[in-house]
């Protein structure tokens, strides 16, 4: 199990994210799925926080995201869950506020767990192939892997109170 983030291109319009975690994959769940916790890690670079995180956690159900930073207009986004099977998989869609990626996107979040570890698989289906080109020049890697850093450190804290 890597930890380190691992960002492919699978086909034309896909983009993958793939990292491991120490922590059994109920805990990453929780993770992704309680409003509490995702506005712990889900902040990109430092100096970012999150005043609005929604989530209807069913099938059918919305969610909504807005991150602020000072000196910048907040940046918000949402969608609609399509599919959740826990704790193995999310399929939600997403299209932020200003749309930079080209339209909805489809994103497919699945969890594997060996020896207590998780690996958490991220695809992001998009528009088309410009779209997923144009989202990857915005820099959203760097934001990823931040917010995945961020999620590393919340699951080690989480783990050592539940011992």
């Amino acid at each position: 199990m890597s930890k380190t983030l691992s960002l492919t291109t699978p086909s034309e319009r896909e983009l993958r994210i793939t990292r491991g975690f120490d922590a059994p994959r109920s805990l990453v769940f929780d993770c992704l799925s309680q409003p509490e916790l995702v506005r712990r890690w889900l902040l990109g670079p430092a100096g970012w926080t999150m005043p609005v995180c929604e989530i209807d956690l069913r099938v059918g159900g919305r969610y909504r995201y807005v991150w602020r930073r000072p000196g910048r207009d907040d940046m918000g986004m949402g969608g609609v869950y399509r599919e959740i099977v826990r704790p193995e998989r999310i399929v939600q869609t997403e299209l932020f506020d200003e749309d930079w990626t080209g339209g909805e996107t489809l994103v497919t979040s699945v969890l594997t767990e060996r020896d207590g570890a998780t690996t958490l698989t991220t695809t992001v289906l998009y528009s088309s192939k410009e779209a997923r080109d144009g989202a990857l020049r915005t820099g959203m890697t760097e934001g990823v892997e931040a917010s995945y850093d961020n999620l590393a450190q919340l699951l080690s804290s989480m783990a050592a109170r539940r011992e």
